[in-house]
């Protein structure tokens, strides 16, 4: 398991944290012989791409851009190669403890970046936050520039193989996964196919889902059984998502 981010919440003091872009690409590992998903799928990435990558683990994103995330997943999610050389692979941390603190695994990324002599792959960059106003500044910037949020790293923190309050994230949405258990038919133009996915969520909540789709996902929408990705605004007074948007399927993420 990976390190994973708790939510952010705007009353906090992030003084003295580490800033970063959230970039919206899909989580790879390097486990010292490929690159795999969290769920530990691997991706068909080229040899090419994978030039002098390390014998220890790193963890970090297959990213394209900002918003540039379907088109990043479908890349990394077939087995042919249909664009990686448009590919960045953007380490932000190494998944072991024995590497110490974040700022000493930061120096080693720095390092390990000027001999690898590899164009696909940057180490993320991070900025210390200096007091709230600073935060809310580098926030809003990222995000009217397209960035999906800011991700806060705990200073001299070490690496957790858990969901962890050291790493947090900062969103304008917010992504949560839930279970497909159901389907409503569409109507008007969407006749004959998927209106909206019934979903449940970790605490048994039922909702749907009806926007963010394809007419090719409405066509064939994820199956019952499999687990989405959907983004949203925030939750009502009764834990339900607000203005929920279907994102992807679970596959490789």
């Amino acid at each position: 398991m990976l390190l994973l981010s708790e939510t952010f919440n705007p009353n906090m003091d992030p003084s003295g944290w580490w800033l970063s872009e959230k970039m919206d690409g899909c989580r790879a590992m390097w486990d010292g012989r490929r690159l795999v998903s969290r769920n530990g799928n691997a991706f068909s990435a080229p040899d090419w791409f994978l030039k002098n990558y390390p014998s220890f683990k790193l963890d970090g994103e297959l990213w394209m851009g900002r918003r540039m995330f379907n088109e990043t997943s479908s890349i990394v999610r077939s087995s042919r190669d249909k664009g990686w050389n448009r590919m960045k692979y953007m380490m932000f941390d190494i998944p072991e403890r024995r590497a110490g603190v974040f700022e000493d695994r930061q120096k080693i990324l720095a390092e390990l970046k000027k001999v690898m002599d590899n164009p696909f792959v940057e180490v993320v960059p991070q900025t210390l936050c200096l007091n709230k106003e600073f935060f809310w500044r580098v926030f809003d910037l990222a995000v009217a520039n397209g960035a999906e949020g800011i991700m806060l790293r705990k200073p001299h923190s070490l690496y957790e193989f858990k969901r962890s309050h050291t790493l947090l994230k900062a969103k304008r949405m917010y992504d949560a996964e839930a279970v497909v258990v159901g389907y409503q038919p569409g109507e008007g133009k969407f006749s004959n196919m998927m209106g909206a996915l019934i979903c449940e969520d970790a605490q048994g909540r039922q909702f749907k889902v009806g926007t963010g789709f394809s007419d090719a996902q409405r066509s064939n929408p994820p199956p019952i059984g499999s687990r989405i990705t959907y983004r949203y605004q925030e939750l009502t007074e009764n834990g339900a998502p607000r203005f929920p948007a279907f994102v992807t399927i679970r596959d490789y993420e």
